[in-house]
């Protein structure tokens, strides 16, 4: 039998990921909600991966108020800490950040869904639930976001049976994650009652890449 006392073995190309429930979530979703809904009824959306469903235009939620204001400050403390925390597990040192921000809502009424997508050109893509629309009780995840692993041959050839293709995230008022621009996502349809509102939104690390 070899002796693998002084083998190295480490796992590589780890993909990050953060997640954060804001405290002041019952503060600003009210707004953000009713801001949406209004904007919604004089805009008519853009159709992206959405099937179904209204998508605003991107920006800096310029019509939410001080609602989306506090919600862009978020944005960017969040992509710091977790940029901070990559560049520490590499054993480099935290230095300032400079992005280029875009945000969009999205509004799911029944039935309507996500395609799976990414988002090039950017560093880091995020999402912050304002609504989860009241999904019934069976649905153990809601109406999960869903994300997928980069590399599918490592889930379809490697050890399938250890390997994790994809991961569902489930929605809660005030909760943001943040996750790798490149990696794979999208939204099941959606079986609420009420819409189900996120804001979703991009980080462009500058000079890019």
């Amino acid at each position: 039998m070899p002796d693998f006392a002084k083998a190295k073995y480490a796992n590589l190309f780890a993909t990050p990921f953060m997640a954060h429930v804001w405290d002041d979530a019952a503060e600003i979703n009210d707004e953000l909600r009713e801001c949406s809904f209004a904007h919604m009824s004089r805009h008519g959306g853009e159709s992206k991966t959405n099937v179904g469903g209204w998508h605003s235009e991107a920006g800096h939620l310029e019509f939410c108020g001080t609602a989306g204001r506090k919600l862009i400050r978020h944005m960017y403390e969040m992509a710091d800490e977790a940029t901070r925390r990559v560049l520490a597990e590499h054993g480099h040192p935290a230095r300032q950040m400079r992005w280029t921000l875009h945000a969009w809502v999205n509004v799911n009424d029944s039935g309507d869904f996500n395609r799976t997508h990414t988002h090039p050109g950017a560093t880091w893509s995020g999402t912050y639930y304002v609504d989860t629309g009241d999904p019934p009780p069976e649905a153990e995840h809601g109406t999960p976001l869903c994300l997928f692993d980069a590399c599918q041959g490592r889930t379809n050839t490697f050890l399938p049976p250890l390997a994790t293709s994809s991961f569902l995230i489930r929605p809660e008022p005030g909760l943001m994650v943040l996750f790798p621009s490149y990696l794979p996502h999208m939204v099941f349809a959606h079986r609420g009652t009420r819409p189900r509102i996120s804001i979703a939104f991009n980080m462009r690390r500058e000079p890019y890449p």
